[in-house]
């Protein structure tokens, strides 16, 4: 592992890069962190040895660990990913998790999840709650290769299609809820992202125009005046600056019980809406 990490120090701290190196092991050997760190023997063949090199290499490039090894962890599954989508992030967790507490108990929903990238939201609400109707689109079709090879690897039944939400005319009736983690970055704030995130993920999947931020929620939350139930349910990640200003634009647009909820760093992260059309 020593040698592993220290192959990485020209472009990462040295604790992030013996992280990364665990990481890089676990995936690879299918070992234990324990065992990493206890020095127990590891065997590897040749073929390992060749995708440790391969993987090594992209890292030192300054890949992101993720894209290097082609897999990521999200709510306890394995998915898939490469440059084509973002990848799955710790904070998109805890909102499938606030979905998954809010419908518990109810079946036969109807869920549509928007810009679904490498399908993660979708998948894993559509393994959590088997009897209801998941959807899910993206203006990019590469990313709904992705998140289709993903579904399939999952054994989820999630009905994707090709979709630019801000241009959309084809109506999916009857949803009980929308979720959303869409572009929210504004251009101001690129300086302060690290090099493998501009260098690498998908651009158009994290900017919006600074004179124009929720340009993406306020075309979602128009198409949920169109699609959603009575008493339907719109979730969005957002950027933790907006909060005030995304609960303004859902009220102003008829929607009711709105709310910002914190991510586990205590960040405004999420919004959560209710559609009561004439409240």
């Amino acid at each position: 592992m020593e040698k592993i990490s220290q192959q990485l120090l020209p472009v990462y701290e040295p604790r992030e890069a013996e992280n990364i190196a665990l990481l890089v092991m676990e995936e690879l050997f299918d070992v234990k962190r324990m065992d990493i760190i206890m020095h127990c023997p590891l065997e590897m063949d040749l073929a390992q040895l060749q995708k440790l090199n391969d993987v090594l290499a992209l890292l030192v490039q300054g890949s992101p660990v993720q894209y290097a090894l082609g897999s990521a962890w999200f709510y306890g599954r394995k998915f898939e990913v490469n440059s084509a989508v973002l990848i799955p992030r710790p904070e998109t967790e805890e909102l499938v998790q606030v979905i998954v507490d809010d419908i518990k108990g109810r079946d036969g929903l109807r869920m549509l999840d928007i810009g679904t990238g490498s399908g993660c939201i979708a998948i894993s609400l559509a393994l959590e709650s088997p009897s209801c109707t998941v959807f899910a689109c993206d203006i990019s079709d590469p990313a709904l290769a992705m998140a289709q090879k993903n579904a399939e690897n999952l054994h989820a039944r999630v009905q994707f299609f090709q979709s630019d939400i801000l241009t959309e005319r084809n109506n999916i009736e009857g949803l009980d809820v929308i979720v959303s983690n869409p572009p929210y970055v504004l251009n101001a704030e690129r300086d302060k992202m690290h090099r493998n995130v501009l260098d690498y993920e998908p651009l158009q999947a994290l900017f919006v125009p600074d004179d124009d931020p929720l340009m993406f929620y306020r075309a979602i939350a128009k198409y949920g005046q169109k699609t959603l139930g009575e008493k339907g349910l719109l979730y969005f990640e957002i950027n933790e600056a907006k909060g005030r200003d995304m609960l303004k634009l859902l009220q102003e647009m008829g929607y009711a019980d709105c709310n910002i909820l914190p991510d586990l760093h205590g960040k405004d992260r999420f919004v959560r809406a209710c559609w009561k059309p004439g409240h």
